[in-house]
């Protein structure tokens, strides 16, 4: 058996186990999608000089999980899927997208078990194109307890201790077991208004990386957390030491800011920002849980575009996302910047530049059109490389009752690189049917 196939089956057999688990649990919401269909590419490998036209059946599965019980408190979001490359050019895959978190509260108020775990598919090479035989598997679970405890009136303290692994696929560099303590002194302000002063020590060992890889982050911040009828605020501030075990220089201090906004001028738009100026990896990056519904039907797992390595970067970050929603037509445009500057080898260092715009116009309230732009300008610095690729996205989607659908699709991607044979031009059809539950 492959190593795609172990890591994925393992993947897949934790999943369905917390699935099956939670399931028997009261107060348990479970709602699922499954579908299949058939796309064709005609540059599958996406090749600047030698595309090759492939069909690929896809049959795979959406699913949400939510728990709301005394003792027991989850969330999961996941996508299954099954890639079968018809006429064998290509090995099959499956490929597993997870985000879950779980709370055990074993004294109520006082002592929690917390568990999560976020897998994905990430490129091997994230410079070359996300080609079938460029893609793996990755994982990164954390699980430990939480105590609380009450201090002065409105006061309260918190201590987490977390063990986390991460692992990959192919990229070996990346596997890493951390032990992490973090402090916490908290003020309740009112019952929407929570402030922080927060201490995190967190010890990483790579098990398969290069001598100097190792290291010690310590991070000292103050958090606020905010909400009224319109608006919500979560911002927190503070001081990063990073202490490498190895290699010259050996340390690395700088500031740390993390802040997002969310304001509802009316019930028809919102306007949300997103900043951030850390330190960080591959493997504390993809802890960042994302709560989003994944898309039903075709388009279940979403590719990342993450370096997948043991390195340390210093990450500067902007996002703004406007929405605008009525009974037929929703519209979104979020341009972002992002600014990654690696601390000990810096070929990777890059800065892009970009914007993402959908519409989804409903024609009947069965028949919805669905349409997605993104335009992108990557620069790596050290490889004195620039890629201006854009992709678009047409989609028609047909509920024929109320548990089966059809939907058709179109997307076309093309990128132009400095870089020889990264450039490449690629049309994908699609048409698949969707059973909701």
């Amino acid at each position: 058996m492959s190593a795609h196939h172990r890591c994925s089956r393992r993947i897949l057999a934790a999943t369905i186990t917390s699935l099956f688990a939670c399931a028997g649990a009261r107060a348990g919401q479970l709602d699922y999608t499954l579908y299949t269909g058939i796309e064709h590419s005609d540059n599958i490998t996406l090749s600047a000089t030698d595309p090759i036209s492939q069909s690929t059946l896809i049959p795979g599965a959406t699913f949400r999980f939510d728990q709301q019980g005394e003792d027991l408190q989850a969330h999961v979001l996941g996508s299954i899927e099954y890639r079968d490359y018809l006429g064998s050019r290509f090995s099959n895959q499956t490929q597993t997208q997870l985000s879950g978190q779980a709370n055990w509260s074993i004294s109520p108020q006082r002592l929690d078990f917390v568990v999560e775990d976020y897998a994905a598919v990430q490129p091997v090479d994230s410079t070359v194109s996300n080609s079938p035989t460029n893609l793996q598997q990755t994982n990164v679970l954390s699980l430990g307890p939480t105590l609380r405890f009450d201090l002065a009136s409105a006061w309260h303290g918190q201590v987490d201790a977390r063990y986390i692994d991460s692992r990959a696929q192919k990229t070996k560099q990346f596997d890493s077991q951390r032990g992490q303590f973090a402090a916490r002194l908290i003020h309740d302000f009112s019952h929407s208004d929570v402030g922080s002063l927060n201490a995190e020590t967190q010890k990483v060992h790579y098990t398969s990386a290069l001598p100097g890889s190792d290291y010690r982050r310590d991070q000292f911040f103050g958090r606020y957390q905010g909400s009224s009828a319109h608006t919500e605020l979560d911002v927190s501030a503070g001081w990063t030491h990073l202490q490498f075990d190895q290699g010259s220089p050996r340390s690395y201090s700088g500031s740390m800011l993390s802040a997002t906004g969310t304001w509802h001028p009316s019930e028809t738009n919102s306007l949300s920002v997103n900043l951030a100026r850390q330190y960080t990896d591959a493997a504390q990056s993809m802890l960042e849980p994302d709560l989003t519904s994944p898309v039903e039907g075709r388009g279940g797992i979403v590719t990342g575009q993450t370096v997948v390595g043991p390195q340390v970067y210093l990450e500067r970050r902007g996002e703004l996302a406007y929405a605008w929603r009525s009974d037929r037509l929703t519209f979104s445009l979020a341009p972002y910047y992002r600014k990654l500057s690696y601390v000990n080898d810096t070929t990777y260092d890059q800065v892009g530049k970009g914007a993402n715009v959908g519409l989804d116009y409903k024609f009947r309230p069965t028949l919805l059109l669905s349409a997605y732009v993104n335009g992108e300008r990557l620069r790596y610095d050290t490889l004195n490389r620039l890629d201006r690729t854009v992709s678009y996205e047409v989609a028609l989607t047909d509920q024929r009752t109320v548990h089966w659908s059809w939907r058709v699709s179109f997307l076309h991607q093309q990128r132009h690189s400095d870089a020889a044979g990264q450039s490449f031009h690629e049309n994908r059809i699609y048409v698949g049917v969707i059973f909701r539950r």
